[in-house]
């Protein structure tokens, strides 16, 4: 038996998502206790209760208790095994296997709830130790490690079994997983020199392969790449057979290097130096069956590319040069296989760690050491007591930010994982806007024509333009409307929309303040944008804010329910349902 909340979010997104006709092959009808959806079915027709709630986050229709009817008895299915085999026996024969894949992420996505549960006091107590009392008062990389400790203790914003990690057992949770903030030391795997694709700066971090216990002669042939523990074992095996380096490669018996998992979990920080982190593939899947924690040897100079074209447009952009900082990601290497692959990542110039709170986004709705929400704590240091605030100064620099690129045809994959806010602790208190940290930038869409007219000559010296530099060619488009829907998904709805319906429930400002903040701040920004015909800003209003319907992640069809040849997926990220825009002043009870 699932947890109710579990299985609701799962039937809430394959509702909004038209799974099995949920959306286009249902009747409405009104029993005794409310609305229901009746879905035709051989033999015996599904009922599904739903509520109507206006304004709402991505679709304004919520599947309710008792979850799922069968019409001619009554029966009332109620786990995830009955919930999802009656909808697996209404679809495509070819779709059921999805059906069991999302029915094993509802049981180890419960099972991790429960186990956040028993310890979410434990650790939080711990961290309050360790760290302080109050995580405002938090400074120095480490401590930010503590705040995607918080993070990984909360739900995914629109993944319903976003806490689930498949194939993990309870004791490489505790072992390897972020919420536990536990330390443990990396494997490392000597590579042919010649296998090994490289660039920038390891000699600081990969030691010789005599160092970990190996002969004194490979340090001359060989070098050395870091492998996650879970990674080491059959995994790994298979990878050096798939590359042919089975018997050239060797997997070092000594360990090197105390790390800490980010909250990615592939990504660990390193102790003796916790602001430099390494991302190594994981043989695993987050947010779906199908999303696999590798890492595809050519995202990694695709987003060294791309960190560059941003640095270029920054470097025109002034305004942006202290407020908007960019993690260094140019150093890399592989062995020419999704599981033998390491980036990483330094911290930008001029951050003194000492004097630095370093919030995760995708922390501020975690529940904080001492009570309340890691928001209100910071809002208490340094925004005078006022979440809105915080919001506000937050939102304000994000959507310029955002939207001072799509200016240049740029969109990036930054979501809450991906930025960090930076306050300086000795900045004066009451009010004191945050800077905003980014990271991983190998999924953006960039539209050529608007990059060349923004930067005109200057766009050559990026090395960026030719779509040959680029390893994954969706990232090259010519449609502004793959823009703004990386745009609208991602900094809309999971950096802005998904912060004023979570505080609204959590009894914070009311919804109707927080909707036409976003509007409001959102409307700034494309106003600077040119209102002229074709201009990005008149696109951004017609696109996004007056727009009928907003485009919204179909997270589960792609990334699990559905194989690609069936979804039509180009991009698991990427593939697109729609849902009312809660943006709208109709929508709003203003």
């Amino acid at each position: 038996m699932t947890d109710a909340p579990t299985l609701l979010g799962v039937l809430d997104a394959l509702l909004r998502e038209d799974a099995v006709g949920l959306r286009s092959r249902t009747t409405r009808i009104e029993l005794p206790d409310g609305a229901w959806l009746r879905l035709p079915a051989p033999g015996d027709a599904l009922l599904l209760p739903v509520r109507t709630t206006t304004p709402a986050f991505q679709y304004g229709t919520q599947v309710r208790l008792p979850l799922l009817r069968r019409e001619s008895d009554g029966t009332d299915l109620t786990g995830p095994a009955a919930v999802l085999g009656a909808l697996a026996a209404v679809a495509d024969p070819r779709d059921r296997p999805g059906f069991a894949a999302l029915e094993a992420e509802c049981r180890q996505a419960d099972a991790t709830v429960r186990l956040h549960r028993a310890t979410d006091e434990t650790v939080r107590n711990d961290l309050g130790e360790r760290y302080g009392p109050d995580p405002a008062h938090w400074t120095g990389p480490a401590a930010a490690l503590a705040f995607d400790t918080l993070a990984a203790r909360i739900d995914h914003p629109v993944h319903p079994t976003g806490r689930g990690r498949s194939g993990f057992t309870e004791t490489e949770l505790r072992a390897y997983a972020p919420e536990f903030h536990p330390r443990f030391r990396l494997r490392w795997l000597a590579v042919p020199d010649e296998a090994v694709t490289a660039t920038g700066r390891f000699d600081d971090i990969c030691p010789p392969p005599s160092a970990l216990g190996l002969p004194h002669h490979l340090d001359t042939t060989h070098r050395t790449l870091p492998v996650h523990p879970l990674t080491a074992g059959a995994p790994l095996r298979r990878a050096l057979d798939a590359t042919g380096l089975t018997g050239r490669a060797v997997l070092a018996g000594l360990p090197h290097h105390d790390v800490v998992p980010t909250l990615s979990t592939r990504t660990v920080s390193l102790v003796h130096d916790p602001a430099v982190h390494l991302k190594m593939p994981l043989a695993t899947a987050t947010l779906g069956a199908l999303n696999r924690r590798t890492i595809k040897p050519g995202t990694l100079a695709d987003g060294a590319a791309a960190q560059r074209l941003i640095t270029a447009v920054a470097d025109r952009e002034p305004r942006f040069r202290h407020t908007v900082l960019h993690a260094d990601e140019t150093a890399w290497a592989h062995a020419g296989h999704e599981l033998l692959a390491v980036l990483v990542r330094r911290p930008p110039p001029g951050l003194d760690p000492g004097t630095t709170t370093a919030v995760p986004l995708a922390a501020l709705l975690a529940p904080a050491p001492g009570g309340g929400l890691v928001v209100d704590r910071l809002a208490d240091r340094f925004h005078g007591g006022d979440p809105l605030a915080l919001l506000d100064a937050v939102l304000t620099l994000l959507f310029d930010w955002q939207t001072t690129l799509l200016g240049y045809g740029i969109a990036l994959e930054s979501h809450q994982q991906n930025i960090t806010l930076l306050y300086d602790t000795t900045a004066s208190h009451g009010t004191c806007g945050p800077r905003l940290l980014l990271k991983d930038n190998d999924g953006p869409r960039i539209h050529p024509g608007r990059l060349r007219a923004a930067l005109g000559d200057a766009v050559e010296a990026t090395g960026v333009f030719e779509t040959s530099r680029f390893d994954d060619r969706r990232i090259v488009t010519d449609d502004d409307r793959a823009l703004l829907d990386l745009f609208t998904t991602i900094t809309v709805h999971l950096c802005a929309g998904a912060y004023a319906f979570g505080l609204a429930r959590r009894g914070h400002p009311p919804l109707d303040r927080l909707l036409g903040l976003i509007r409001d701040r959102l409307a700034e920004a494309a106003q600077r944008l040119g209102t002229g015909p074709g201009e990005m800003g008149a696109l951004l209003r017609a696109r996004v804010l007056d727009a009928a319907r907003l485009p919204v992640k179909a997270m589960v069809t792609a990334g699990t329910l559905l194989a690609k040849e069936r979804s039509g997926a180009l991009d698991i990220n990427k593939h697109y349902t729609t849902g009312p825009n809660y943006l709208l002043r109709g929508s709003d009870p203003r």
